[in-house]
């Protein structure tokens, strides 16, 4: 085989992993089992539904604790899929690169879901709430850095999935991630509740 023969089904192989039918196939079941995932999601907070509407801070904070974790999630599969494709990528503690993303995610955690409990508690006083601050402080920042946990660890293992199965990571993960920390943010959230409140 040529050397230009090589280098076109190489090219063959880049456009065929772009192209819509490829990325059609590998998302829509991908997304409808997500679909389904997020319908736990709901059932969980209806369980709940008395508890919330009782402490409106933690009314608040459901939607907050979930995005902000999915947020989180993206940013981290992002950075993790680009140091991939540059070749920086590497599983191992002592890579700094994947320290500093580590470190990122805990320092954005911690300082997010800080403010985050102290505007759902300025919101749950307006609407009547009697949960202390110290209360929806705790249960913000315990919640929260549980789920940075969740995203970092849910981040490498999407990223390292994707690439060992032969998936386009840039398609896969931050879906993947995302719904997780939804379900899994309601779940976090509650279990704290119970414990704190």
């Amino acid at each position: 085989m040529s050397q230009s023969d090589s280098g076109s089904n190489a090219d063959r192989e880049y456009v065929d992993e772009w192209s819509i039918p490829r990325i059609v196939r590998t998302m829509i079941p991908l997304l409808a089992a997500l679909s389904v995932l997020q319908l736990v999601s709901g059932t969980v907070l209806q369980t709940y539904e008395e508890t919330l509407v009782r402490n409106p801070a933690l009314l608040v904070l459901v939607p907050v604790q979930i995005g902000t974790a999915g947020n989180l999630a993206s940013i981290t599969c992002s950075r993790l899929t680009t140091q991939l494709y540059l070749g920086t990528y590497e599983l191992d503690p002592s890579n700094p690169d994947l320290r500093a993303n580590v470190g990122a995610v805990f320092a954005l955690a911690g300082t997010v879901f800080g403010a985050v409990g102290v505007a759902a508690w300025g919101i749950g006083v307006a609407l009547g709430g009697t949960l202390g601050l110290g209360r929806v402080l705790l249960v913000s920042l315990v919640s929260g850095m549980l789920l940075a946990v969740l995203v970092v660890v849910a981040s490498v293992t999407a990223v390292e999935l994707s690439y060992r199965i032969g998936l386009n990571p840039d398609d896969t993960t931050i879906p993947v991630v995302t719904n997780l920390c939804d379900v899994a943010g309601v779940l976090i959230l509650f279990a704290v509740v119970s414990v704190v409140v």
